[in-house]
């Protein structure tokens, strides 16, 4: 009897040893997780001073295609590609020979029309003067007449051929129409080229620079009162290059575009940079930056306390031990800070260290928050 006895006790025992194990195993598993060691942030307002940025593109405020106003070859070159070039300065020489042929015999034909003129003109003299005293036919004078109006017709007609013939040979030289910088020629010498079609060199301003760019249709009233107030005295406008760096000259406003694209519902804006140091191409790719104060002061939080989640932000707030994550509406981004629009409040309190560890509602530990500035 004992042994049957004793069995039954130790497997008891046992069972009840591993219901006692199992207890804690559960009671451990159920117990919360410790909380989340964190920093946080007070949120305060702060002055806002941010610049929005457009992608521009460089433009001179004056460019001109020179293409060739006469047929021939090009007999002469006389600038350097890429040099500096005066107002009125000769650029080009197509040959001129034909055109100066077409003058001589121009003014030639003219000397003849001319002489016609002069032997009408006293034929009808005379025979005024006869008609005075009735020695001549009527008709006489009549046809002396005629031949005077249709000589003084011949001089008119030309002298026309002789101007025409004359601008044709000053079309064989080509002068820069404004002061700037020519490009590379399009033409070597002994080139033949074709009047009006010939592409020969295009020319363009390079001090100033136009910087043109879109912008939005509701920042029309924002951009009119920058020009209405004078800008250009500041910073409000500056450059981004394409290397990332900064332009050492600031701009200003040199026109609104008159009419918003109906397509995209933008309108193009006109910036007037110097350019002393021909820093600034025509073509290149660049950012305006222009500056914003906002309204007055805003609130303020750091970039790093910001959580995205499917295109929207949120930040944990603190309520008491725990967090809350909240949603909110940002601005510009001020250096290391970021406008907030909507969503929290000043003096609220956000995690800005030890997010990555939180879900809403868990549990923090926090020191002191620092304070924004």
């Amino acid at each position: 009897m004992n042994n049957i006895v004793r069995p039954t006790v130790l497997a008891l025992a046992a069972f009840s040893g591993l219901m006692v194990s199992c207890g804690e195993k559960k009671a451990q598993q159920q117990a919360p997780p410790p909380p989340v060691q964190v920093a946080t942030y007070q949120v305060q307002r702060g002055e806002a001073t941010y610049y929005d940025e457009y992608p521009a593109t460089v433009a001179p405020l004056k460019l001109v295609e020179l293409r060739a106003m006469a047929s021939g070859y090009v007999t002469g070159i006389y600038f350097e590609d890429g040099q500096q070039v005066k107002k009125g300065q000769r650029l080009y020489q197509i040959d001129q020979q034909q055109y100066q042929a077409s003058v001589d015999q121009a003014t030639a034909q003219l000397r003849v029309a001319e002489a016609n003129e002069r032997r009408a003109q006293r034929e009808a003299d005379r025979y005024t003067a006869l008609d005075k005293q009735e020695a001549i036919a009527k008709q006489v004078l009549d046809n002396a007449l005629a031949d005077l109006e249709t000589a003084q017709m011949q001089v008119r007609a030309a002298r026309a051929a002789v101007s025409q013939s004359r601008t044709g040979l000053k079309y064989s030289d080509i002068h820069a129409p404004f002061a700037g910088t020519i490009g590379i020629s399009q033409v070597r010498m002994g080139a033949l080229v074709t009047q009006n079609q010939t592409l020969l060199n295009t020319l363009s301003t390079d001090n100033p620079m136009a910087v043109d760019f879109e912008v939005n249709q509701k920042e029309i009233v924002r951009f009119t009162y920058l020009m209405q107030r004078g800008n250009g005295k500041d910073s409000t406008f500056t450059l981004s290059m394409p290397d990332g760096s900064l332009y050492s000259q600031t701009g200003k406003i040199d026109l609104i575009d008159r009419a918003v694209n109906p397509q995209t519902g933008t309108i193009k804006v006109r910036l007037v940079f110097p350019n002393p140091e021909g820093m600034l191409k025509v073509g290149m790719t660049v950012n305006v930056r222009v500056k914003s104060n906002g309204n007055g002061p805003m609130l303020l939080i750091p970039n790093k306390a910001v959580v995205e989640q499917m295109g929207e932000y949120f930040v944990y707030v603190v309520q008491g031990d725990s967090v809350v994550q909240q949603l909110v509406h940002l601005g510009n981004q001020v250096g290391a800070n970021i406008v907030v629009r909507e969503g929290i409040d000043e003096n609220t309190v956000i995690v800005t260290e030890g997010i990555q560890k939180l879900r809403n509602g868990a549990k923090v530990s926090t020191s002191a928050p620092v304070a924004g500035k």
